[in-house]
């Protein structure tokens, strides 16, 4: 018999009351963020956390980011140090994950069985609420097939995971639209940035008074990582993303129809079915909440390929064109 599609809520305190239990029970539920929305399990529950690897296809060496209702838990879950706790205070909540060494109430399934765990508190009303009602922390990854373009509303929850889980909390279109920064803290003395977001390494230099080492060489898919957005090939569609340094505002002609030509702004001139752009006036932040609507979009289309250029600048520019690298990586 074929199993029914996810059901969407909208967050009602009935409804909440009733996804709460459900997660308590060992269940999924598809949850809103600000920067993307997740798939949540009872982080403390072993067996509800593998279910999130198998509905997403996910590789058990590919961790998962632990969600809390506030700063407060955070030892219920890791081992806290100064560094973290100066960070914590300068952006929690907010789009910020931090990796430490974890306690014993985190299963392994959730660390890839390393001795670190990756730590957020979000600021997305619904969800905060969520985890309150629930009463302990919820692990979540992004909601979506493994390797491919994060959900930014609960309609792309249903499209991609609709057959695979039950639930799916409405709390509208993803502010951010990319995933947290994450910063490596298990060493205070030696902070490293993992994965550039919203929160740039500027500011976190600023809050934290010291230098933070940049982002290794992306991570063989084989080995277990310390957090999650750390492989070459990462939020891509099935369509081929082609990036580049710029790309010139002009008239279509010698462009191919059947591709995708996507702007970082709207074109002055280029026109044309296979012509798109992010933001009309190329701000980044808008820029950064459409990319993985678009991809999305063009990847249903039918394109040959995708034609976009990166993001120029420091800050938000640094996180755009790190997912549209991982979306380009062959």
């Amino acid at each position: 018999m074929k199993r029914r599609g996810a059901r969407i809520y909208c967050g009602t305190p009935k409804e909440l009351s009733f996804l709460a239990r459900r997660l308590r029970a060992g269940e999924l539920v598809g949850v809103p963020t600000e920067t993307v929305y997740g798939l949540a399990a009872d982080a403390f529950n072993a067996r509800a956390c593998r279910k999130i690897f198998t509905a997403k296809g996910r590789p058990a060496s590919d961790p998962l980011i632990v969600h809390l209702a506030s700063a407060r838990e955070l030892k219920r879950v890791a081992i806290p140090n100064d560094a973290a706790l100066r960070l914590a205070a300068a952006f929690w909540p907010g789009p910020l994950t931090l990796v430490l060494p974890k306690t014993s109430a985190v299963p392994d399934i959730v660390s890839s069985g390393l001795p670190s765990v990756a730590v957020r508190v979000s600021a997305h009303p619904l969800f905060r609420k969520l985890l309150r009602l629930t009463g302990r922390p919820l692990a979540a990854p992004s909601a979506n097939p493994f390797g491919y373009v994060s959900p930014t509303t609960a309609g792309h929850v249903r499209e991609g995971l609709g057959q695979k889980i039950r639930y799916i909390l409405d709390g509208g279109p993803a502010r951010i639209g990319l995933e947290s920064t994450i910063v490596d803290v298990r060493d205070p003395r030696r902070p490293r940035l993992l994965r550039p977001g919203l929160v740039s390494h500027r500011e976190l230099v600023r809050a934290l008074g010291r230098p933070i080492a940049r982002p290794r060489r992306p991570a063989r898919a084989a080995a277990a990582q310390i957090a999650p957005g750390q492989l070459l090939r990462h939020y891509s569609p099935r369509t081929p993303v082609i990036l580049h340094p710029r790309l010139a505002d002009r008239a279509t002609t010698g462009r191919a129809r059947n591709e995708a030509w996507l702007f970082l702004r709207r074109p002055r001139h280029a026109r044309g079915e296979n012509i798109f752009w992010l933001d009309s006036k190329g701000e980044l932040p808008g820029v950064a909440r459409q990319l993985f609507s678009m991809l999305r979009r063009l990847d249903a289309a039918s394109f040959a390929a995708i034609h976009v250029e990166a993001a120029r600048g420091p800050g938000l520019a640094e996180a755009i064109n790190d997912r549209l690298r991982r979306a380009a990586a062959r």
